[in-house]
């Protein structure tokens, strides 16, 4: 046992006590109750506030911008040179499927379940405690070292890029919110919006279709609501979902029939929409189920893209904005929500991960020509547009990060690229460092999201050795 590791055990009780408490703030973004006090709802500032208050009582420096980013600062204030290691405290929406309170931090069989467990509370709050750490133990430190908390991450990044600009961008540094060993590359991030009206005609009408919550989660659950001509056809309408749930197995369904109109619910399995390749989308299989049946308008345009053009690939090949590289891999698409309102408007949010060898005005003519002739929509660009991102595997930060993991588990360790955007690609000399390890199951964006508790104080050794070492070369 590293003597890094030795040190971290003893915070082990006092990181889960501050961790549980603020796990237990429900972080989401929440437009609806913004202010311009708390602008994306009281519970993201509420887990700023509740770092400020941990950052100050355990003696560092601490900023505030806008109440939108937070940091702990340890060293000269007046070094030139800078290391940043940048979490974010907000969390998905928690989804159905939990066994368990999701704002209820609980520890069983040695995992700490709760929403932002892993996703990023706890590695986030491992960073910091790393920091703690070098400053009881009174280090020198050639370059400056902060941690920054953000509470945007998993929607817009609202306040990073004017943050960095105001304080001007760091030597290096890293995020704690992906996977060890290393991720120095990760692939374009871009949504495509579909707007239309939503107008409808023919037997069936289309009420009402919800599904996701967010762009970068797959939708676990889908919920329609038809209208038919008869009473005798929506009762066909539930029948014929009997015989699709027996051929596609995939994915579970009910119908609720009230006279002529059907309300139908479709259950598939919800993760995170970097990796849509391991969840079932449910509202692309409920799109899937209905576009068999004579429905008009938009409606039928609708259902016809996503139950056909988009379903279940998640590489987007059959409308062809598919595209591999040899360092990034595959473009992969999320739709992630799904919205129809029967005389308002419908929309679809597209999200895809893309490599070096296409761009996101290629792949919105991709989106475009899997629309049918009929389907009147518009498309645009999503204003979180961010390019691909790679930082050499001979740069100093990644090959010092992937030594410090090599002595801490003992394991071969090399570059990596992934899907998912971390806040290690807002600087140019930026990667995402841990902290889930090999060999533990991925639960972000998942219900029942959890991180093993033993990982915690294993991820603070390693971040601690890895600033001290990253503030010194």
């Amino acid at each position: 046992m590293t003597k890094w590791r030795l040190e971290a055990l003893k915070y082990e009780d006092d990181l889960l006590t501050d961790l549980q408490e603020i796990l237990a703030i429900p972080s989401v973004r929440d437009d609806a109750n913004a202010t311009d006090d708390a602008p994306l709802g009281p519970g993201p500032k509420a887990a700023l506030l509740k770092f400020e208050e941990y950052a100050k009582r355990d003696g560092f420096k601490v900023g505030n911008y806008k109440d939108l980013v937070a940091y702990a600062e340890l060293g000269d204030p007046d070094a030139k040179e800078s290391l940043v290691v940048v979490g974010h405290l907000d969390v998905m929406p928690a989804g159905d499927g939990w066994t368990k309170d999701p704002f209820t931090p609980v520890i069983e069989d040695g995992r700490l379940y709760a929403r932002g467990s892993s996703d990023d509370k706890g590695p986030s709050f491992a960073a910091y405690y790393a920091l703690k750490l070098l400053k009881d133990l009174n280090v020198p430190l050639k370059r400056k070292i902060r941690v920054v908390m953000g509470i945007d991450e998993e929607s817009d990044w609202t306040g990073m890029d004017e943050f960095f600009a105001a304080e001007g961008q760091p030597t290096l540094g890293f995020s704690p919110d992906a996977e060890f060993p290393i991720i120095n590359g990760e692939k374009g991030n871009v949504s495509i919006l579909v707007d239309f009206d939503a107008t409808n005609g023919g037997t069936y009408k289309l009420l009402s279709f919800a599904a996701g919550e967010r762009a970068n989660m797959v939708p676990g659950t889908a919920r329609a609501t038809v209208e038919a001509s008869t009473t005798q056809a929506a009762s066909q309408l539930a029948t014929d979902l009997t015989a699709y749930l027996a051929a596609e197995t995939r994915v579970k369904a009910e119908a609720v029939v009230d006279g002529a109109q059907v309300a139908l619910t479709f259950y598939g399995k919800q993760v995170h929409g970097a990796m849509p390749e391991t969840g079932e989308n449910a509202g692309t299989y409920l799109a899937n189920f209905l576009k068999a049946f004579d429905f008009g308008g938009n409606a039928k345009g609708y259902l016809q893209f996503l139950g056909d053009a988009v379903h279940d690939d998640s590489v987007a090949s059959k409308i062809g904005a598919i595209k591999h590289d040899d360092l990034m891999g595959d473009l992969s698409m999320n739709i992630g929500i799904q919205k129809f309102v029967a005389g308002e408007a419908g929309s679809i949010n597209l999200n895809f991960r893309y490599p070096k060898n296409t761009d996101p005005d290629a792949i919105e003519a991709a989106v475009k020509s899997g629309f049918a002739a009929d389907f009147v929509a518009k498309t645009s660009q999503g204003a979180h547009n961010m390019a691909p991102h790679y930082v050499p595997s001979d740069d100093p930060l990644v090959a010092t990060l992937l030594k410090v993991y090599r002595e801490h588990t003992g394991l071969p360790a090399g570059e990596q690229v992934i899907g998912g955007g971390t806040f290690g690609r807002l600087f140019e000399r930026g990667v995402a460092f841990g902290a889930m390890f090999e060999g533990v199951p991925d639960t972000m964006h998942q219900a029942d999201e959890f991180y093993p508790v033993a990982d915690l104080t294993r991820s603070m050794a390693i971040f601690a050795q890895a600033m001290y070492e990253l503030a010194n070369d």
